[in-house]
């Protein structure tokens, strides 16, 4: 059901990369129903169309484009395809990542993981955001919303890969608010913990109950949990708020 609050993002444009399923899918969805126009954007080409077309048929407008991170002209036709379809834009949503590294300890762990998780997670967040910097700048109110991970906040074992990965991000949200601000651009880093979607059915029960029973909120966490605060920095609500990273993840990380 629509509320006030919910028409926060009326009239904006909105790019979620990785939105074809899981917390992508969940934001795209939030982002919709609070009066955005949205793009998801995919490696799964058919998924990311059948996605978009389930969120269109709730009622709200949002578009699928095929992705590939690890390309560069990909992110670069994508980003045209997206600025055509919607005039222009005013957020984007870095939220495409892979893992691949999960249960392999530091000595364990292949060179091609780790280039392959660096590529797509690090140098694809990279490639997006400056490939949407003019249609941002353009905008006049551009917010950037990286997702990274409470994982490097803690130190998950056994991840290093994906957790190096994420610590980068969070590097890199500080990094680019401060060269952005002059253009009054906001860019700040929403991250989760484990949450159940997908991506996460790998993961092994002990590491769940690590998560449930330690976090001050004890249960398990999902992806509307987290789209609050993607919907907030996005907003008007946020914007003299930049170069931060909100730890969402029900009090299990504290910094």
């Amino acid at each position: 059901m629509m509320t006030a609050h919910n028409r926060l993002l009326e009239g904006r444009r909105v790019l979620v990369t990785g939105g074809a399923r899981g917390l992508g899918y969940a934001f795209a969805q939030a982002i919709g129903r609070a009066g955005a126009q949205v793009v998801i954007a995919d490696i799964l080409a058919e998924r990311v169309q059948q996605s978009a077309a389930e969120l269109v048929a709730e009622g709200l407008t949002v578009h699928g484009v095929a992705v590939d991170l690890g390309q560069a002209d990909s992110v670069q036709a994508c980003v045209a395809q997206t600025t055509h379809l919607l005039g222009g834009l005013d957020g984007l949503v870095n939220n495409a990542s892979i893992t691949n590294s999960g249960g392999k300890t530091c000595e364990e762990l292949s060179l091609d993981t780790w280039d392959q998780v660096m590529q797509v997670n690090v140098r694809g967040t990279w490639l997006m955001t400056k490939a949407c910097l003019p249609a941002l700048r353009a905008s006049g109110h551009g917010a950037i919303v990286n997702l990274a991970s409470d994982t490097p906040l803690w130190g998950a074992p056994n991840l290093l890969a994906y957790v190096a990965s994420k610590g980068a991000i969070i590097a890199m949200t500080r990094s680019l608010a401060r060269e952005l601000g002059a253009d009054n651009i906001t860019v700040n880093a929403v991250a989760p913990g484990l949450v159940l979607v997908e991506a996460t059915a790998y993961v092994p029960e002990a590491r769940h109950r690590l998560y449930n029973d330690q976090r001050a909120i004890q249960r398990p966490q999902l992806p509307e949990d987290v789209s609050g605060a993607v919907l907030f920095a996005l907003s008007d609500l946020a914007r003299f708020i930049t170069g931060q990273t909100l730890p969402v993840n029900g009090g299990f990380v504290m910094p």
